[in-house]
C-alpha cells in the first residue's frame, strides 16, 4: 500500500493522493486502507517516515570512521545527500512545500523523532570515546540536525547543483568542528 502511494505522490503530488485512489492502485478495499489509517494525512505520514528510515539504513551501512564523531559526521552527510535526491521529497518540495511547514517550523514527526534518537545515541558514544564534546546529547543532535535539514532542503537552492559536492564539503567540516572537544 506504501508503495502505491508513493507512485501517486511521485506522480501527482501530496495533494493528488486520495484514498479511492489509492484503494485502487494498491488492489484492496478502502475499508482495508482505513483500518491502517484514518486518513491520507496518516498515509503520508508512514511514507515519509519509511523513506526516511531506509535513508538512514543506508547512510549507516556505508560509513566508516576512526571515531564516534566521524562515523556521526559522515552519516549525517550522507543522509544529506540521500535526502535531497529522494524522488518522493523532491516532488513534494515541487508541487506541495506547504505539506513540508508544519513539520519544520510547528512540530517534529516520527522520523525526526527517530533520527535525532540515532544521533543522540552517536553523540553519547562520542562522548564516551573522547570523540565529541561534552554537553546535553539530546540538544547537540538537535543542532546536528537542524543542521542537515538546512543543508538538505535550501542547501541546493543557495548553490545551485554544480556546487553542491563543496557544499556537503563544508557541512562535513562545520559538523565536525562543532562537535569537537
Amino acid at each position: 500500500m506504501l508503495d502505491a502511494a508513493h507512485a501517486i505522490v511521485v506522480e501527482r503530488g501530496v495533494r493528488g493522493l486520495t484514498m479511492a485512489d489509492l484503494a485502487r492502485r494498491a488492489e484492496v478495499s478502502r475499508a482495508t486502507l482505513y483500518r491502517t489509517w484514518p486518513n491520507v494525512e496518516g498515509v503520508v505520514g508512514d511514507l515519509f517516515t519509511r523513506e526516511f528510515r531506509m535513508v538512514m539504513q543506508r547512510a549507516m551501512r556505508l560509513i566508516g570512521g576512526r571515531s564516534a564523531r566521524d562515523v556521526l559526521v559522515s552519516g549525517t552527510v550522507s543522509m544529506v545527500g540521500q535526502v535531497r535526491r529522494l524522488p518522493l521529497l523532491k516532488r513534494v518540495v515541487e508541487l506541495d512545500p506547504d505539506f513540508l511547514l508544519p513539520y519544520l517550523v510547528n512540530r517534529r514527526g516520527r522520523s525526526t523523532d527517530e533520527q535525532l534518537a540515532l544521533l543522540e545515541d552517536f553523540v553519547r558514544d562520542g562522548q564516551r570515546d573522547g570523540s565529541i564534546r561534552e554537553g546535553d546529547p539530546s540538544l547537540l543532535a538537535s543542532a546536528v540536525l537542524l543542521n542537515a535539514y538546512s543543508f538538505a532542503l535550501t542547501g541546493p537552492a543557495f548553490v545551485g547543483p554544480d556546487r553542491i559536492t563543496t557544499l556537503d564539503a563544508l557541512l562535513t567540516e562545520l559538523l565536525q568542528d562543532f562537535l569537537r572537544p
